[in-house]
């Protein structure tokens, strides 16, 4: 007992004293932002030079997505001691940024105002009395999402957010609810407890021996990047039969070893889209890969990624089996926010039991939620579905409108279909600004390319 309190003991001060130092390193190197509206005709240019940490790039990706910015471009090095980013960035219709009290906003977040964002470690972590946080892991199946909702409502539990994701068969749910009467946080014990079981139970279905995991607690976390860790934990990058999509859809990741420099050199193609450099980023610093140097490019629809990776410890990929995992992992990231399926928008005045009687809606009208984004703001509910017909077809333009009629015309809108789910073509990505040394006689390559042609 007494080794086992002084080992914490110790743990903790070695965190409190490498956090000390973190913060020492930035006072006498505070990090430098600088935007550039002129230099780029068709994007503004955001240039972050900082004392270089494990996680830092994470952070800066992530602070510019969660502002809903896109990026186009970026050149990532963080050899040694200094950081140094580039990005071009445009808001979500390929404009410059102009709004000041935007670009103030990421002065403050990226410069020496914010002290740089806190470690690693608590990015994203605060305790929360407002709600009550929710984490669903389990086997995905039609209608889950409804009984979910149905559960919370019966235990008078009113969900504020929510953000549900599915892939490979396994589901993903990070969930902030309320006490249904007082609108505040559920702190009882007991009720927490019974919380937890129902849910699980749900999660389980019919067959008791899947897995399926529930945790309640008070902190908030970062949504997206919490999902992720969910679901790389749940071991969804391992594929099975009823995987979705085929070999020409899926994102085209190489992973070769550059021996002159003990490097691993990650390159990604797939068709881009909104954050998708935040979840690369997010599962390479996840699997305590450290990115040194790297170039980011879109080219219309599609997008190119090279990293320059290490282990924390030093090393490149070692072997076949590591350079596998690596390769299941960043497909399944890149995958699992691509939505599949029909966009449904619905807005209206927030009330108790909104999400269960909308998502029981469409149960009854046979169709299963792939992914979905609930949220609450001053009395208004705003909530995004993505969904398909339970047996596999398309969804009737005849069950949309029955949904529709039910619901109220101007509540639910269809917004499209965001994945025809037509075959996208990749080509090559060793094109990249540092392509040529891949004719160098030092590189190993332990995979076969697959072919896109």
């Amino acid at each position: 007992m007494k080794f086992a309190l002084s080992s914490k003991m110790n743990m903790s001060f070695s965190r409190d004293m490498d956090d000390e130092y973190e913060k020492f390193i930035r006072r006498m190197n505070p990090p430098r932002v600088v935007i550039d509206n002129e230099s780029c005709k068709n994007a503004t240019v955001i240039r972050v030079d900082s004392a270089n940490r494990h996680g830092i790039l994470l952070e800066v990706v992530q602070i510019l997505t969660d502002i809903n910015l896109i990026i186009t471009k970026a050149y990532i090095s963080s050899d040694g001691n200094w950081f140094m980013d580039v990005f071009n960035v445009t808001d979500q219709d390929g404009n410059k940024i102009l709004d000041e009290g935007i670009l103030d906003y990421i002065r403050k977040s990226l410069g020496p105002e914010s002290c740089f964002m806190p470690s690693i470690r608590s990015v994203g972590m605060k305790q929360s009395m407002d709600h009550t946080a929710i984490e669903l892991t389990g086997s995905d199946r039609p209608g889950l999402l409804s009984e979910v909702s149905a559960v919370l409502r019966h235990l008078k539990c009113n969900v504020v957010n929510a953000e549900v994701w599915t892939h490979n068969t396994r589901a993903a749910a990070v969930m902030q609810v309320t006490d249904e009467e007082t609108e505040t946080a559920i702190s009882d014990p007991e009720r927490l407890s019974r919380i937890k079981s129902l849910l699980c139970n749900v999660l389980k279905g019919s067959n008791k021996s899947s897995l399926a995991k529930t945790v309640v607690s008070h902190s908030v976390t970062h949504t997206e990047r919490r999902l992720h860790q969910m679901m790389f934990a749940d071991r969804d990058y391992e594929r099975t039969g009823g995987d979705v999509l085929d070999d020409r859809q899926r994102p085209n990741v190489d992973v070769v070893n550059w021996h002159d420099k003990d490097y691993s050199v990650v390159t990604i193609g797939c068709k881009d889209r909104p954050k998708l450099l935040f979840d690369t980023v997010c599962t390479l610093t996840d699997m305590d890969y450290v990115v040194f140097h790297a170039n980011i490019d879109t080219l219309g629809p599609d997008s190119y990624q090279e990293y320059y990776i290490r282990h924390l410890d030093g090393s490149p990929v070692k072997s076949d089996a590591e350079r596998q995992r690596v390769t299941q992992c960043l497909e399944a990231a890149i995958e699992r926010r691509v939505s599949e399926g029909l966009k449904l928008e619905l807005c209206t005045t927030d009330r108790v039991g909104l999400l269960s009687d909308v998502t029981r809606i469409f149960r009854e009208n046979s169709l299963t939620v792939t992914r979905a984004e609930v949220t609450t703001k001053a009395g208004k509910a705003v909530n995004t579905f993505y969904v398909r017909d339970a047996s596999g077809y398309p969804v009737d333009v005849k069950t949309i409108d029955s949904i529709r009629q039910v619901l109220g015309q101007t509540i639910l809108k269809v917004k499209g279909n965001p994945d025809d789910s037509k075959p996208v073509s990749q080509e090559s990505p060793t094109r990249f600004l540092f392509g040529g040394l891949f004719k160098s006689k030092s590189f190993v390559n332990f995979s076969l390319v697959r072919s896109y042609s």
